[in-house]
């Protein structure tokens, strides 16, 4: 299973060092691959038994982009791992930049979780699948260090996770249109996350705010584990 953290813009250097000490310490099961993404002014340059990840990248080396983060910024730290496509990106994003993003990921080797994700109004129109299948239409689904994370986007921050049925039909229509490995995230928590993980062709979860606390994030790894 796949156990992935997103902190969004929570944490400091100082208060993520404390919460990779408390992953470091723990020994996980080889079946288990563990992801957090922490906000860039955190990163680590240490050894981690987990993979760090970086919420947001710029698709260049380096060059005259103001403000923004290189890979040689995320090489520093030994970052191969990025989260391109997240709905609180999109705002800014549009999908020919989402798509240039990708490619630049795919480029370089980076193992990539696209995430995808429709809006309450698309759902209650029964147009999820078209909505879905649009936002993939632009990258390869066939890389092989590609995973799809399935985020409902009224579910998102909400402290409701979608419809177990909702969430079991979306990742059958994923699974049908390429193989790469399938997350759910969307208000996962200690309540919900262990039916989540027993819904077909679900390989793992992207987590936000039950994994803010390193204690909860332990708890739902171990309690959940393979």
């Amino acid at each position: 299973m796949i156990f992935a953290a997103n902190l969004k813009c929570n944490h400091t250097r100082s208060t993520f060092k404390l919460y990779a000490d408390q992953l470091n310490r723990l020994s996980w099961d080889k079946n288990n691959e563990i992801i957090v993404f922490p906000p860039s002014i955190a990163f680590l340059e240490q050894d981690l038994n987990f993979t760090q990840g970086a919420q947001n990248f710029y698709p260049c080396i380096n060059g005259a982009y103001t403000g923004e983060i290189g890979k040689e910024h995320l090489d520093e730290f030994g970052i191969k791992c990025v989260l391109i496509g997240h709905s609180e990106r999109r705002k800014f994003e549009n999908n020919d930049f989402i798509k240039e993003k990708f490619d630049f990921a795919k480029k370089y080797g980076f193992k990539v979780i696209f995430c995808i994700g429709e809006d309450i109004k698309t759902k209650k129109e029964n147009k999820t699948n078209e909505f879905l299948r649009k936002q993939l239409e632009n990258i390869d689904l066939k890389y092989d260090k590609l995973i799809i994370a399935y985020e409902p986007i009224y579910s998102i921050g909400s402290g409701i996770s979608a419809d177990l049925k909702d969430i079991e039909n979306v990742l059958n229509f994923l699974n049908s249109l390429s193989k790469a490995k399938l997350l759910y995230g969307g208000s996962v928590n200690e309540n919900n996350i262990a039916q989540i993980l027993n819904i077909n062709h679900c390989d793992g979860v992207l987590i936000g705010t039950a994994a803010l606390k390193i204690e909860n994030f332990i708890k739902l790894i171990k309690d959940n584990s393979c």
